[in-house]
């Protein structure tokens, strides 16, 4: 007799990233952007407003389009189960939490003049974590150390030499805070 094929919530917490930033994404179309302007971006606003603190979080929902939300939704599928199946739903948030939180408050400090939008940190985030996948205490993985360098390197270049609207800071913050978790939860 065979199973009856089911399909499964995999991965709760990547999905329901995927599905609140799709929403977020209607809206921002829906609204001329002003879902996007109140929720969804964080800039340089002032520190009474309540909203203010709300986006520091928030922003990694909202994209600057569809090209945008679709780049980052394929790395977050490719990545997010298998990091949510070895770190759990838990850790994932913290890190989802952390990255945006991270960079955010740095852009808001460093670059008050430019708005974020975005799940990028995020990806990059979940890219030098999932490099940490089959660490060993005492080992530092090559597939590591080349993401790091590949990685660093192409941001430093796009970050000197590309003027695109792309926050290489978010996404050199979002590794950095990938490659702490990773470090810290697989040295044990």
């Amino acid at each position: 007799m065979k199973k009856k094929l089911k399909i499964t919530f995999n991965s709760p917490v990547v999905l329901t990233f995927i599905f609140v930033s799709f929403i977020a994404m209607i809206l921002a179309y829906a609204t001329g952007g002003l879902t996007n302007t109140i929720l969804f971006v964080t800039y340089h606003s002032s520190l009474k407003s309540p909203l203010t603190y709300l986006r520091f979080f928030t922003h990694v929902l909202g994209h600057a389009g569809w090209d945008h939300y679709i780049g980052n939704t394929m790395y977050l599928l490719l990545l997010g189960p298998m990091l949510e199946e070895k770190y759990g739903s838990k850790l994932l948030i913290w890190v989802i939490a952390i990255t945006a939180l991270i960079t955010s408050v740095t852009n808001y400090i460093i670059f008050p003049s430019i708005a974020l939008c975005g799940a990028s940190g995020v990806v990059f985030a979940f890219i030098l974590l999932t490099s940490f996948t089959s660490f060993k205490s005492g080992e530092l993985p090559i597939t590591f150390i080349l993401v790091v360098v590949v990685f660093l390197g192409q941001q430093v270049y796009e970050g000197l030499f590309l003027e695109d609207n792309i926050s290489n800071l978010s996404h050199i913050l979002g590794g950095v805070v990938g490659s702490v978790v990773g470090y810290k939860f697989n040295a044990k």
